[in-house]
């Protein structure tokens, strides 16, 4: 987030204006009872900062990545932790694909490929896919491959997936999470868009849908 005075969206008052252009952020954000004026944003980064440097905004929500590339950083007063906005499903992962058939650059490519990053996209993805959500739709999630302790002390990895659905207007979210085997995390995300379902997640994507 990038707002005025150097402000976290905690210390915003009620009724600033805050810039952006992803509904997810937007439900999210109207969802967390802060009494903020959500506004879309348009126009390059560049613009998007001007926004409030001049005055228009009190603050933007903006992907980080966007700033570190331009080296902008130093513009970021706060920067917005999952409990707080949950990011898009699978968001800044990197996938490389090849041809089937080449085993010389699949084995080269193998030696590139992250276990934990593909168990925590393969669940997010599947809960997306299992909600029949596309980009624009204010669903969040993320995974995270965590430790855990079973009845012998022993430590050992699991996999823990946190999603929502959000309504555009920030009227209600909906919230599921679920934990499970690395090796099972498509079904693992199949299981909390369930969840989703159970709690209302259908009715909230038709008012997103329509």
């Amino acid at each position: 987030m990038v707002a005025r005075d150097g402000l976290t969206l905690g210390e915003l008052p009620v009724g600033s204006l805050v810039g952006t252009s992803s509904p997810r952020r937007a439900a999210q954000l109207r969802a967390l009872g802060l009494g903020l004026e959500i506004r879309p944003l348009r126009g390059n980064l560049d613009t998007r900062l001007n926004k409030v440097s001049s005055g228009d905004l009190d603050a933007i929500v903006v992907a980080r990545a966007g700033l570190a590339r331009l080296g902008r950083l130093d513009d970021v007063t706060e920067t917005l932790e999952p409990v707080q906005m949950l990011p898009a499903p699978a968001q800044g992962a990197l996938a490389v694909e090849c041809r089937a058939g080449d085993s010389r650059l699949v084995a080269v490519l193998a030696e590139l490929d992250d276990a934990d990053t593909r168990a925590a996209v393969t669940a997010e993805r599947a809960l997306l896919a299992d909600l029949e959500a596309g980009c624009s739709a204010p669903v969040g999630a993320i995974a995270e491959v965590v430790e855990s302790i079973d009845e012998d002390g022993r430590v050992f990895e699991e996999l823990s997936l946190r999603g929502c659905v959000a309504a555009l207007d920030g009227s209600d979210v909906i919230r599921a999470s679920g934990i499970g085997s690395c090796g099972r995390a498509r079904e693992l995300g199949l299981s909390v868009a369930a969840e989703l379902f159970e709690l209302g997640a259908r009715e909230l994507m038709w008012g997103v849908r329509h």
